[in-house]
């Protein structure tokens, strides 16, 4: 593992520009339940040192304020308007393509229907939706998936909030939102849109958030094919943590390379507790 870790030299060189850090969380901050190590060191470390920072999920199953709640029971305390989830950017990009009362058939959690549905802009619907959006559902049911397979078969746009197959818990990987996808595809033949990463739009919308621009920064995530990508295609630079899902022996050969890999933040604290001292 150690032939493909970043070096103190190299780990300078990238920060020396950055302004602002956008973290995942999901494997970055915490698996499950348990905060993953040197987590609150490096965001007391950025507090200290004036260094913004958001956190970006694709996980459509909390609200910004529940997670805030679930940081804050792991003792890492955040301001709820610090998170993005999918939700909302799934969200914002239907409002700007669809009219209110558009009929809306949603296969996810209680956090997804409420930021969809929510402030009644869109209206609830069944087989008889204009659009279906799905998300990550910890109480998926084959009823659901009918509902939105004879929707989509009846000419619904199909949209998704991510297409991560899985997420990282206590207990190891478990089915995510792109396990949903694969049977709706495979039940409709419809390829959905998907608003999450790998797609920019979140990261985008951080850095506005931040007041920085892409170039300036740091986008932290476990997994090439959503966080790395999503961090190169909005101009960010990229750390990858051996935390999550991804592996050494996935960096060989990949097309996604990020600029620093880290076997976890230790690496960035490091570097924040030493700064400018």
């Amino acid at each position: 593992m150690t032939a493909v870790l970043s070096g103190k030299a190299e780990i300078e060189l990238v920060l020396r520009d950055v302004r602002a850090l956008v973290f995942d969380m999901d494997g970055v901050l915490y698996r499950g339940n348990t905060r993953l190590p040197h987590v609150r060191e490096l965001l007391e470390q950025l507090d200290r040192r004036g260094v913004p920072y958001a956190m970006v999920t694709n996980n459509s199953t909390r609200t910004p304020a529940q997670y805030a709640e679930k940081l804050a029971g792991m003792g890492i305390s955040t301001l709820a308007e610090r998170i993005l989830t999918s939700s909302l950017v799934t969200r914002a990009w239907l409002e700007q393509r669809y009219p209110r009362g558009t009929r809306v058939y949603i296969v996810g959690m209680e956090s997804l229907q409420e930021a969809i549905l929510g402030d009644g802009y869109f209206t609830p619907a069944g087989t008889d939706a204009e659009v279906v959006v799905s998300g990550a559902d910890f109480s998926l049911t084959y009823d659901k998936l009918r509902i939105a397979t004879l929707a989509i078969r009846r000419g619904a746009h199909y949209v998704a909030t991510n297409p991560d197959k899985t997420f990282p818990s206590e207990e190891g990987l478990i089915p995510g939102a792109g396990a949903i996808i694969a049977a709706l595809v495979a039940a409709t033949d419809v390829t959905p849109v998907v608003i999450g990463k790998p797609e920019p739009a979140i990261m985008l919308r951080a850095a506005a958030l931040l007041g920085v621009e892409p170039a300036q920064v740091l986008a932290i995530g476990d997994r090439l094919d959503t966080d790395v990508l999503a961090g190169r295609r909005a101009g960010f630079r990229t750390a990858l943590v051996l935390t999550g899902v991804a592996t050494p022996a996935d960096l060989d050969g990949g097309e996604v390379r990020p600029d620093l890999v880290l076997p976890d933040l230790e690496p960035l604290v490091d570097y924040y507790r030493e700064e400018r001292r």
